[in-house]
């Protein structure tokens, strides 16, 4: 029952929405010459209140009853372009308000949008999520909002001062331990620098393996086996098909495959957030495997319940479009300040940059504050805006380092909620995988790797007329890759995962500065002598190449070799010949190697970018400043911040698979 505070409090807000949204409608009527409220007779500079009134009065009304229905109208047209439905139910509510309540006299349909969306930003600035984004006032509607759902849903806030601390692990998407430890002390990351700085958290690194991207890294952390993924796309000779970590299908199928391994999510009420995986979670938000056989991925992927909040989903399309004029701005200042390496940054990508640091953030940083006021148990959730814009734009450059400030103001928010729900919960913020920084190879050398590999093979300047020039150097399918489904769907040229390669033609394709080449033509494996009797110029070429570091491949004798310009390695044995091909790599890159070697669906040729140690720069195969996938600098060397309290973790603390087995120890400690 409510007492007589809160029913207080509650009306108070009310006349103050109401107020405020009528001052805003008389201040449109003064300034848009298109919108005309009606005028009480005698009333002078009051004229317009009354009428002011009784519109935001029918406005508000409207919208609580028919936002909801609405937005599950709305669904169909997916996450990426739900923004866009915001925009058109504001209007439709607006105008049924004006149709209602015949005060107002509005010339054309833009002057309609723009009083609607007017009312709702008043709404969304007094609830605190415009002025107070990040503040006091922000946080206790989230945690306000979600106590009232969980009463109507009749579930009591679970948690006590006697329950087992829940585990929270706050994902940052990219973000390598060097590039940390330098926000840290720039103090680009208060809220880390905090945890830090007060001896409250140990900061550590660890270390990815071959495959250093998010979706090897997430199955191994998440699901606690990473076994068999070789790159984030990989041609499967088994289907004749790209495997691809932005196809639901592709993510459920790596899921099933481990069905007999409990997730770290895998508890009565974990909850997984803006991942590839579930990790065993029953409840998903804008997770890629669940996104599989619907449109909205079923039931809007979780998304939905934050969009029925009429005034959230104005505040956060209003971010978005900023977002978009932002990414424009910055892209021509980095062209006009000739900013290098630097990457086309226009086409739809100022989209997929706002629909990740914007839409992605507010839907499951909002689904998290549920989550904790729910008391869950275990919760995983994935930051993805700093990955997306340093991709773009490099690991630390100003645009980026201001997305990572606000992601770091996010998770400060998420703490503060944290403190003061009724289960305690210990806060591990991790990253997947880092970033090395670079000119792209095609870039350096003027083809891409797929150009080379076909003009050698087989004398073809250009890849075949098939979307898989995409796969290899360009899209890659998911941008900050726990939102690849939606980015996909907002390409133009989608990954190819089904044409079957003409004959002879080899498939090659790319994560990072990590390529792939496969020969469909040869069922299993290819062999070094069968390669250089079929194609002879291309392993020298490779080998040779100034953007190559070295190459992968098995011999007819068994076992397999790493070669580079000048020697090789034994994979089994670790005997070099020659100059060392993995010398520049650093300690552990052969057991990285050796270990992808004995995976099912190697591809025929593995071909690691080069590294130059003395920048820090590596030459991706896709089109990308900052990269990951491959070896070579920070971006096999994430990082894990966790509470001092916690039992430390092996020191080194080496592959995906190690961080679920030391995340799973935390979660389980009484």
């Amino acid at each position: 029952m409510r007492t007589v505070g809160t029913v207080a409090r509650l009306a108070t807000e009310f006349l103050v929405l109401w107020l405020l949204s009528a001052a805003a409608l008389v201040l449109t009527d003064a300034v848009l010459t298109g919108v005309r409220l009606a005028a009480v007779p005698g009333g002078g500079p009051f004229a317009t209140v009354p009428a002011a009134l009784s519109l935001a009065l029918v406005f508000g009304v409207l919208s609580v009853v028919l936002w909801p229905l609405l937005v599950r109208a709305m669904l169909w047209i997916g996450p990426a372009l739900l923004f866009v439905g915001a925009f058109a139910g504001n209007w439709l509510i607006m105008m049924l308000a004006v149709w209602l309540v015949p005060l107002a006299t509005v010339e054309d349909a833009a002057d309609l949008l723009l009083l609607a969306v007017t009312l709702s930003l008043v709404g969304s600035g007094v609830a605190g999520a415009i002025a107070a984004r990040r503040d006091d006032t922000y946080r206790l509607m989230l945690v306000r909002r979600n106590r009232s759902r969980l009463r109507r849903a009749g579930r009591p806030e679970t948690g006590g001062g006697s329950a087992r601390p829940g585990l929270l692990c706050i994902q940052i998407d990219g973000l390598g331990h060097a590039v940390l430890r330098r926000a840290v002390r720039d103090g680009v990351v208060p809220h880390l620098a905090s945890l830090v700085h007060g001896g409250t958290h140990l900061l550590t690194p660890w270390h990815t393996d071959w495959s250093s991207q998010t979706g090897a890294s997430q199955l191994g952390i998440l699901h606690g086996d990473n076994h068999n993924v070789p790159a984030f796309r990989w041609y499967d000779k088994t289907r004749g098909a790209v495997s691809v970590f932005s196809n639901p299908a592709d993510n459920a199928a790596r899921e099933i495959e481990r069905a007999d391994r409990p997730g770290l999510l895998a508890v009565g009420d974990g909850a997984s957030r803006g991942n590839l995986f579930t990790g065993g979670a029953e409840d998903n938000v804008l997770v890629v495997s669940r996104m599989r056989g619907a449109r909205m991925g079923g039931g809007a992927a979780g998304y939905a319940h934050y969009f029925t909040d009429p005034a959230g989903a104005a505040r956060t399309t209003i971010r978005l479009v900023a977002e978009v004029i932002r990414e424009i701005r910055q892209a021509y200042a980095q062209r006009r300040r000739d900013v290098t390496p630097r990457v086309r940054r226009g086409g739809l990508y100022p989209l997929v940059r706002a629909f990740t640091t914007v839409v992605e953030t507010d839907v499951v940083v909002a689904a998290v504050v549920g989550d904790l006021v729910a008391g869950r148990s275990a919760i995983y959730v994935d930051l993805v805006g700093y990955d997306e814009v340093s991709h773009h734009s490099g690991i630390e450059r100003p645009e980026t380092r201001a997305v990572l400030r606000k992601l770091d103001a996010e998770i400060g928010m998420i703490a503060a909620v944290a403190a003061q729900t009724s289960r305690p919960y210990r806060i591990v913020v991790l990253s997947d995988h880092g970033q090395s920084q670079g000119a792209t190879f095609s870039s350096r050398y003027g083809e891409s790797l797929e150009q080379l590999v076909l003009r050698t093979c087989g004398d073809l300047a250009q890849p075949p007329a098939r979307s898989r020039d995409t796969a290899a150097t360009g899209a890659r399918g998911r941008g900050a890759e726990g939102l690849g489904y939606v980015e996909a769907s907002l390409r133009s040229t989608p990954v190819d995962t089904t044409t079957p390669a003409p004959p002879g033609t080899p498939v090659v394709l790319a994560s990072g500065n990590l390529g792939l080449v496969s020969f469909p033509e040869t069922p299993g494996r290819a062999t070094r002598e069968w390669i250089e009797n079929r194609y002879p110029g291309l392993l020298p070429a490779l080998t040779a190449h100034p953007g190559i570091g070295f190459v992968l491949v098995a011999r007819e004798c068994g076992g397999s070799v790493v070669l580079g310009g000048g020697g090789s390695v034994d994979v089994d044995t670790g005997a070099v010949s020659g100059r060392d091909p993995l010398a520049d790599f650093g300690d552990g890159a052969l057991d990285r190697i050796r270990r992808t070697d004995g995976f099912d669906n190697v591809a025929d040729v593995m071909v690691g970018g080069r590294y130059w140690p003395d920048t820090g720069e590596v030459a991706a195969f896709e089109e990308q400043v900052g990269s990951h996938g491959g070896l070579g600098g920070l971006q096999t060397t994430p990082f894990l911040l966790y509470p001092a309290d916690l039992p430390a973790p092996p020191d080194p603390l080496k592959g995906a698979e190690a961080v679920h087995e030391v995340l799973v120890g935390w979660r389980d400690l009484p």
